[in-house]
């Protein structure tokens, strides 16, 4: 693995002389390399007797999980997910996103190989946080967000870690499924057709795979988990809209900043009426934990064009060959081709 390591540094040299992402590229490649010294093959780890019951049941299902993936999404049949990693932290790595004080549109960042998207990850909190100090003394919206997974596109073997292993069972597999979708196809340079082609995959996925082996309570549990989604999603809607209109008017800019703040005010006082009809179940409380453009602006990346891509997936009736063939017509188009055509298809959120 150090060979690897040293590798890679070697062969990205020349490209990354003088960058001033080279610090950036050097923590990403470490932080990668740490955690792919870190697999054990699953098979091993059912195998082993030390291998606690809990943990070995979980990779039972983590493992048909992942062969369902392949066998009925039609998802890259490679040996992704087919390794385990205990990274003894709760997060593999943590997003920073940002936006400007007058704006829901996210602050890009351009790389070699996945092109430039609206957010920046690092695999140590403590260097996410020192990059969001720095972006808030630019006088921008920031927000650091935990992520339990990610995908290398194929480049490396990614093992299912412990950040998300004792997840609800719907959850591993949402994850497992949203991670393979970039595998099958990522466009560079364009994330909101990147995450919501894959949160559609992984929604529709999920649904065939509680019916295949789904029991009646796991299955409440994750239409309660998408009913939850839906309406912290239309919340977010909501007041996208209010502040874009704000953020367009031609208000002064102590006027938009009293306004802005009533906004997300309002928007944690209905927060909080939603809290009250879930029961008090508090998995969004993390997001609202000062609330401002940038948590709005993530939001999007991830869910901006999922309406139109389920629509896609409904007008082939369900037909994932065929649904993903359409998908890869529509990414060899260039950006503002995709855009077109996807208008098209249903209005945007």
């Amino acid at each position: 693995m150090q060979r690897l390591l040293f590798t890679i540094v070697v062969a990205m040299a020349p490209l990354l002389a003088g960058c001033s992402n080279f610090g950036y590229y050097m923590q990403s490649i470490d932080g990668q390399m740490k955690v792919l010294r870190a697999r054990q093959p699953i098979a091993d780890m059912i195998a082993d007797p030390a291998t606690p019951p809990a943990l070995k049941h979980k990779l039972e299902r983590a493992l048909a999980i992942r062969d369902f993936a392949s066998r009925e999404l039609l998802l890259p049949d490679n040996q992704c997910y087919r390794s385990y990693a205990d990274l003894r932290r709760p997060f593999v790595v943590w997003n920073v996103f940002a936006a400007a004080e007058f704006s829901i549109e996210p602050r890009e960042w351009c790389f070699l190989i996945a092109g430039c998207v609206g957010y920046r990850g690092y695999f140590a909190q403590a260097k996410a946080e020192d990059f969001a100090r720095g972006l808030r003394g630019e006088g921008l919206d920031v927000f650091v967000g935990g992520v339990p997974a990610y995908s290398t596109l194929g480049w490396f073997d990614d093992p299912v870690l412990n950040t998300f292993i004792n997840y609800p069972e719907y959850e591993i597999a949402r994850l497992i499924f949203h991670e393979l979708a970039h595998q099958m196809l990522y466009v560079k340079g364009d994330s909101e057709f990147n995450e919501s082609f894959a949160v559609t995959v992984e929604t529709e996925g999920v649904k065939r795979w509680l019916a295949h082996d789904g029991d009646v309570n796991m299955r409440a549990d994750f239409d309660h988990a998408q009913q939850r989604r839906t309406q912290f999603l239309d919340l977010v809607h909501v007041y996208r809209d209010r502040l874009a209109a704000l953020y367009r008017s031609r208000a002064a800019p102590e006027e938009m900043r009293a306004r802005k703040a009533d906004a997300f005010a309002d928007m944690q006082r209905d927060y909080a009426q939603l809290k009250l009809q879930w029961g008090g179940y508090a998995g969004y409380d993390r997001f609202f934990d000062g609330v401002n453009n940038a948590h709005l602006a993530s939001v999007a990346i991830y869910n901006a064009l999922v309406p139109q891509f389920q629509q896609i997936l409904a007008g082939h009736n369900g037909d994932l060959a065929a649904f993903y063939a359409e998908v890869k017509a529509l990414a060899a188009l260039d950006k503002d081709g995709r855009a077109a055509r996807l208008a098209a298809v249903a209005p945007a959120r």
